[in-house]
Parts: structure tokens; C-alpha cells; sequence
């Protein structure tokens, strides 16, 4: 596309605009809903990063089905914010079940977290059903005056 119509074209609806190179509608009430991902084949990591402190904002069952990872990570400690979100950790259950084949999953919360250690409980055996492994903190870095908890990840 020539230059001067990718512009006309990003400029000609000024009712939407893009969020990581997809087209949404800021007028509609669930972000979710506005957004139009094309199909496609799911993408392999070795390791992801779950958005936004596995807030329950942005990430859903359909993103644990389009990217499979050998590892997620799961950072968040606020509580008040819904961080980390148990509907985040329940969509990676739901989503890892579409997958078809049972590839190892290694899930790395960053925090020791209530609701991190009441989803673990809880779902323990649709964890082990679905070969996802929780890895706990199970080492300590100590840096001058200052300690906390590590893992040790091998590729």
C-alpha cells in the first residue's frame, strides 16, 4: 500500500483506533469484545510473560490457546487491584485444554500470593491432568543488605 493511502487509511475512521496493531472501538464498554484477531495458528514460545500483572484485563481463555509456552510467568502482589487475577489462572487451565497433545507447562508466579495458593489447591488435579507444573520459589538471592526469592529456569 503506497504511503499516502496507509495514511489516509489509519486517519479515515476516527472512531477507532489500534491497540498493538489491532483495530478497536473506544466507544464500546468491553474491551474484550472490541477486539478482531484474525485466526490463525497457534504461536510456540519457550517462555511468555502473562500481560499486565495477570490482570484479568487483558488476558483470557483465547490467549492461552493462540500462545503456548513451555513457561508462563505470572507476576502481580496487589491484591486490591486484582492482581494476580484467579480468572487469568483458571483461562490458562480452560485454554491449555484445547491444545490436543499434553506438552509440559511450567507455571512461575513471582509472588507468593493467597490467590496464587488457593487456585493451586483447588485445581490441583486438573493441573496434574493437564501436565502443568507450578514452580515455586525455592531458592533465596542475597544482595547487600536485601533478600528474595528466586528461580533457577534452564532452556
Amino acid at each position: 500500500m503506497p504511503e499516502d493511502e496507509l495514511s489516509r487509511s489509519s486517519h479515515g475512521n476516527p472512531g477507532k483506533s489500534l491497540v498493538n496493531g489491532i483495530k478497536t472501538n473506544p466507544a464500546s464498554n468491553s474491551p474484550k469484545s472490541s477486539f478482531s484477531v484474525p485466526m490463525g495458528p497457534p504461536v510456540y514460545v519457550d517462555l511468555a510473560y502473562i500481560p499486565n500483572h495477570c490482570s484479568g484485563k487483558n488476558t483470557d481463555p483465547e490467549f492461552f490457546k493462540r500462545v503456548r509456552a513451555s513457561y508462563y510467568v505470572v507476576s502481580g502482589n496487589d491484591a486490591a487491584n486484582g492482581e494476580p487475577s484467579r480468572a487469568v489462572l483458571d483461562a490458562l487451565l480452560e485454554g491449555k485444554s484445547q491444545w490436543g497433545d499434553n506438552l509440559q507447562v511450567t507455571l512461575i508466579p513471582t509472588h507468593d500470593t493467597e490467590v496464587t495458593r488457593e487456585w493451586y489447591q483447588q485445581t490441583h488435579e486438573k493441573q496434574q491432568e493437564l501436565n502443568i507444573m507450578v514452580l515455586a520459589s525455592s531458592s533465596t538471592v542475597v544482595m547487600q543488605d536485601e533478600s528474595f526469592p528466586a528461580c533457577k529456569i534452564e532452556f
